[in-house]
């Protein structure tokens, strides 16, 4: 599979990585079993870039993918997590994480972006995952805590990259505005882009993307899917956008954009997949896979052909931005 670099690192990605969120029980319980046969899909399939972090199932991710890697050449594949929620211990537990991780909730989940905080963090996830090092550290949802994640957080990762102990730094958001002020402000090399560019939701243009563009950093592309609207080929009512209910004017563009797919022989979560590979910032593009089933299903969808017309088809009848770049598509036709 063709990797990218990330700029000015030595650090490269597969362009599409493993997500570990879900081998956490993100919504439902995931079986070990499941969890180990989705990571040894995606190593079989060429994926090298696999991401983590602390906050998904209370460190059950971070257990789970570690374990699965295990025994793997450690040069061959890239792997990231993220800094700014402590595990600590619960002194309230009521059984179950109330954060969508169906898992015992014995830990909780403390913020923390200082300077010790991302260090006790990075030595917890090596404990956890058995890894000698990390190649990319994301701040984890700073929305709250600019200054201290700024200020404090940024710098402590950009002495350990400057020290040679990671790859690449940067942080991860919901928001694109923020991102946009980690890459112009601050020593970040790649920020993961949750949702903000996408077929419905082309909002990074304005910000992150030209932030990227103009200082030479990387963006990792997650969410494209938008929290599963843009995730099968007939979108339908009560289907999920940005993690409620989605409106039905969005459902109905997801529709007519699903109808412009068909008619260029493709469909609507494969042009979803390939979408933010047409800006040259996005070098990554990094799914969910809680099985198997669905890491042959992604990949896929990632090797299915996109034709440049169906971006123009798009443009033309204002289901995408006008200003989305067609320049680069992954080297398809």
């Amino acid at each position: 599979m063709h990797q990218q670099k990330i700029q000015d690192t030595s650090v490269s990605l597969t362009e599409l990585g493993f997500g570990a969120s879900v081998i956490g029980n993100l919504y439902r319980v995931t079986p070990v079993d499941d969890a180990t046969a989705a990571v040894d899909a995606a190593w079989d399939a060429g994926i090298r870039y696999f991401d983590t972090a602390p906050h998904y199932g209370l460190g059950l991710s971070e257990r789970r993918l570690g374990a699965a890697l295990r025994g793997r050449p450690r040069d061959e594949y890239v792997i990231s997590s993220k800094v700014g929620r402590l595990l600590v211990p619960n002194e309230e537990p009521h059984g179950v994480d109330t954060e969508g991780f169906v898992v015992r909730d014995d830990l909780r989940r403390q913020w923390d972006f200082s300077r010790d905080g991302v260090l006790r963090s990075i030595e917890d996830t090596l404990e956890r995952t058995g890894l000698d090092r990390l190649d990319i550290v994301y701040l984890h949802d700073p929305d709250d805590h600019w200054q201290q994640a700024a200020e404090e957080a940024m710098p402590t990762l950009a002495e350990l990259r400057d020290q040679g102990l990671i790859g690449a730094i940067g942080a991860g958001m919901n928001q694109s505005a923020m991102l946009a002020r980690f890459l112009r402000e601050t020593a970040a090399d790649v920020v993961m882009l949750a949702g903000r560019y996408t077929l419905l939701d082309q909002s990074g243009l304005d910000d992150v993307l030209p932030a990227a563009q103009e200082h030479g950093k990387s963006v990792v592309a997650v969410g494209v899917f938008n929290s599963g609207l843009l995730s099968l080929d007939r979108p339908a009512k009560g289907m999920k956008y940005d993690y409620q209910d989605a409106p039905p004017e969005l459902v109905a563009r997801a529709l007519a954009i699903a109808q412009v797919c068909a008619t260029h022989g493709t469909t609507l979560p494969a042009a979803a997949m390939a979408f933010p590979h047409m800006h040259p910032s996005i070098i990554n593009v990094t799914l969910g896979m809680r099985t198997a089933e669905q890491v042959g299903r992604n990949v896929e969808l990632h090797d299915q052909h996109i034709p440049d017309g169906l971006w123009d088809d798009l443009r033309a009848q204002g289901l995408i931005r006008s200003d989305v770049p067609a320049e680069r598509g992954r080297g398809r036709e």
